[in-house]
């Protein structure tokens, strides 16, 4: 069961600008990342269904959350049909990101109040998404979509939408002030935030220190 309500994760995502988008086969490899991005200051992270026995990975990661990092909000993501949004919600995901719109998902979703947020790539599409209840929809892949002008253009006329991108954002604060100055809610963040040698050094104190300066440096540009 959901610990967080939707209404909370929104706020954490708002709050915090960035949603870490990781995956790893290794419990104790995943639990060392999500900890370096909770001392870091990130309180939204999103588990991506990528992997064999992904739900078995996450099930042990929000257990060890809900533990040990107080406030530290888990949700899942890469999730495309509604059998998988329900299991991931027996598994205590306090919300569910998907690549596209799919209007089950949303239903599974509302019927037990947790968070969802689709994939979206046309403004008919948020649309959609918005009538489904969706709080933040997930503009995906951003930089194909359209980049920070396809956000300009959603808001002019929905100045409303919350939108967070993904796939085409990194840590550099140019490229960060480019979405924040368009209007984005949130950023996601995946491969960027990982360095693969920090990965490979699993050198954790680094992975925080990144964190930090990402967290400033989005604090700075809002």
């Amino acid at each position: 069961m959901a610990k967080y309500s939707r209404i909370e994760v929104f706020q954490a995502m708002k709050e915090t600008g960035v949603v870490p988008v990781f995956f790893n086969a290794d419990i104790e490899v995943s639990k060392a990342v999500l900890k370096s991005c909770y001392d870091g200051g990130i309180r939204v992270f999103e588990f991506v269904n990528r992997g064999d026995f992904a739900h078995e990975v996450f099930g042990e990661l929000n257990k060890y959350a809900l533990k040990n990092l107080p406030g530290m909000i888990l949700g899942a993501g890469s999730i495309v049909d509604e059998a998988t949004t329900a299991l991931y919600i027996q598994l205590g995901s306090n919300f569910i990101v998907s690549p596209l719109l799919n209007e089950n998902m949303a239903r599974i979703c509302n019927r037990r109040k947790i968070m969802w947020s689709p994939g979206c790539g046309t403004i008919s599409e948020i649309n959609k998404a918005q009538e489904l209840g969706a709080e933040v929809v997930k503009m995906f892949p951003a930089s194909e979509v359209g980049g920070p002008s396809f956000v300009k253009a959603v808001k002019a006329p929905m100045p409303w939408t919350d939108i967070m991108p993904t796939g085409g954002v990194d840590t550099s604060k140019a490229n960060l002030k480019q979405w924040f100055d368009a209007g984005v809610t949130c950023v996601g963040m995946g491969s960027a935030l990982f360095p693969k040698d920090i990965m490979a050094n699993k050198d954790w104190n680094a992975l925080t220190q990144m964190v930090k300066e990402l967290i400033n440096n989005i604090n700075e540009l809002r």
